[in-house]
């Protein structure tokens, strides 16, 4: 019993450490908004949006070992369907939702024949469609407006409202951002511990062994690949409307490489190490470049913000 009341009295500290953490994590935009220090919430902001892209990718490679090079693309898909919708008069309720599902289906389009690869060959295709998706919107002027760009700075753009109140600043979209971070790591962390997410790592620690045991690979491969989609495609429509305006160079090659270097760094399959890594790869370099140390006292390290960065990743 008293072993047992410890451990009991070990993870109510530990929730009560997290919740206090966390509810100092969303009063901080409050405080900083209006200050000098207030680029730091819209610095958060594009955190919590690497973050939902990060479990996306952590759904494939993490849990499935499926190394995908070309995430990017169903960004793109998810922020030029609500762009483009946008634009239309669509409310972005029904925006986003839309591009989730584009992004998925045109996933699961891909994976039906492509997951019959392994290793390699299976990056090199997805590289491959990601550089296509990007050159195809870049080129297909009557959709996409081309390399220049669609602003949803138009008269046409519906406002984006919940409950009537009107999101518009970074730290409005911070809160929103994060709400949808919060879904995606339930959604995660409800797959990790369900009979798909043990199958799962069956698949990614022997596929043949899995095989073996009745587990349907290319059926439980598609489903990690697709789902992981949606993730992309909620973020990219997320990313649309707060930005107000998408263009194709914002979804490269290098940007799809980050996002797996965030995974790995962090900790293939680690939820929080994910998260992590998000916050090493794209916080620490951000945060570097506003020279917030000089603001610290501690001196100017602009300079030297890529080889920090570097010896991080090593």
């Amino acid at each position: 019993p008293g072993c047992w009341e410890k451990m009991e009295l070990k993870k109510f500290n530990r929730l009560l450490f997290v919740a206090v953490g966390a509810a100092g994590f969303l009063v901080l935009p409050l405080v900083l908004q209006g200050t000098s220090w207030g680029f730091l919430v819209r610095i958060f902001g594009v955190i919590g949006l690497y973050g939902i892209l990060a479990l996306g990718v952590n759904l494939v490679l993490g849990n499935v070992g499926l190394l995908d090079l070309g995430f990017m693309a169903f960004y793109a898909i998810g922020a030029y369907t609500t762009a483009v919708l946008s634009l239309r008069g669509w409310n972005f309720w029904v925006c986003l939702p839309t591009s989730a599902l584009m992004a998925m289906g045109v996933r699961a389009l891909l994976g039906a024949p492509v997951l019959r690869l392994r290793g390699d060959y299976l990056a090199i295709v997805t590289l491959g469609f990601g550089e296509m998706t990007r050159l195809t919107l870049n080129n297909w002027d009557s959709l996409t407006n081309g390399p220049k760009g669609l602003s949803l700075l138009s008269a046409s753009t519906p406002p984006l409202l919940i409950f009537g109140f009107q999101i518009l600043t970074n730290t409005h979209f911070f809160y929103l951002i994060y709400a949808f971070l919060g879904v995606a790591w339930v959604v995660c962390r409800r797959l990790d511990r369900s009979r798909i997410g043990r199958a799962w790592i069956a698949i990614r620690e022997d596929e043949l062994a899995a095989h073996s045991m009745g587990i349907n690979v290319p059926k439980l491969k598609n489903v990690a690949f697709t789902i992981s989609a949606g993730f992309a495609g909620v973020a990219g429509s997320l990313f649309a409307r707060w930005e107000n305006f998408v263009t194709p160079e914002s979804f490269t090659f290098w940007e799809s490489a980050m996002l797996v270097a965030m995974v790995v760094l962090g900790g293939m399959g680690s939820l929080p190490g994910v998260l992590i890594g998000v916050v090493l790869i794209v916080g620490l370099p951000e945060l570097l470049r506003a020279d917030i140390f000089v603001r610290l006292g501690v001196g100017s390290l602009v300079n030297a913000r890529y080889l920090i960065f570097g010896a991080l990743l090593m």
